[in-house]
């Protein structure tokens, strides 16, 4: 456990284990790198598992600026830089896929060796020719509100929408308490910038091998949306998880390790 300034004011909090291939966890919208407590004992036997709390989410600074996927696109830059991790594995889940895609198009492909992308689009929004998106913009308006006037009771009915099963108390207390630590004002923020970003015209250029982690259950996203992404991806390989919605890493835990492991021994 450790912090990482990336920039006047902004201290990044990452845990980094292990030697090896460097596997970077990058977690989605007002999550943080709890999400992976799974995927850390697992990737340190043989590889450099790192997860990292993007500014303004668990335990990095909460700094009020900077709020885009392009600000955290060029804060993951810094911190690799700053580590001097090379030949890097990307594992970007939710709007953690924006920042990698982002991160790419700013700064190539030339550090990374491969990109895990966990269960996201290309875009999240419904443009008019990109039906399958996840938000209109009537949803997303009523999700900025949310965030706004009724962030608890919204979020207790949002995180078991990212699950096929139930959630105990007990999971959702501790993802509650990670899901609220982004100030308000953060959270509205970053949930616009992600929610419009698209990164349709970016990934054909993308060349770096791809591996597509779905969960079959769409409560949010559509397996559509893996399906795109395989098709206009070069390099790409999608693998469906049958028990799982947007979260095959916590879902089924030893399958989606295996398969990334796989993936990093293929590379």
């Amino acid at each position: 456990m450790a912090i990482l300034e990336v920039g006047p004011g902004v201290e990044l909090y990452y845990e980094d284990e292990g030697q090896g291939t460097p596997v970077v966890f990058i977690h989605g919208v007002w999550m943080s790198s709890r999400f992976f407590k799974e995927q850390i004992p697992y990737f340190k036997r043989e590889h450099r598992a790192i997860t990292l709390d993007l500014r303004g989410h668990g335990r990095s600074s909460k700094v009020e600026d900077g709020h885009t996927i392009k600000t955290y696109a060029q804060d993951l830059q810094t911190f690799l830089e700053k580590l001097n991790l090379k030949d890097v594995v990307l594992v970007g889940w939710s709007m953690g896929a924006f920042v990698v895609w982002e991160y790419l198009k700013l700064f190539g492909e030339g550090n990374v060796k491969g990109k895990v992308i966990v269960d996201e689009l290309a875009s999240d929004f419904k443009w008019p020719d990109f039906p399958i998106g996840a938000f209109d913009l009537a949803t997303l308006t009523h999700f900025m509100r949310e965030v706004q006037e009724n962030r608890v009771e919204f979020l207790k009915g949002f995180l078991p929408l990212m699950f096929k099963s139930e959630l105990s108390e007990a999971e959702l207390e501790w993802m509650l308490e990670e899901t609220t630590s982004p100030p308000v004002g953060v959270a509205s923020a970053i949930l616009f910038d992600q929610s419009v970003v698209d990164y349709r015209a970016t990934l054909p250029s993308i060349q770096s091998p791809a591996l597509l982690c779905f969960g079959r259950e769409e409560k949010l996203i559509p397996v559509a949306a893996g399906e795109h992404l395989k098709r206009n991806l070069p390099n790409a390989e999608l693998v469906l998880f049958e028990n799982s919605c947007h979260c095959p890493f916590l879902e089924e835990t030893d399958r989606f390790n295996e398969e990334v492991a796989r993936f990093i021994q293929k590379l």
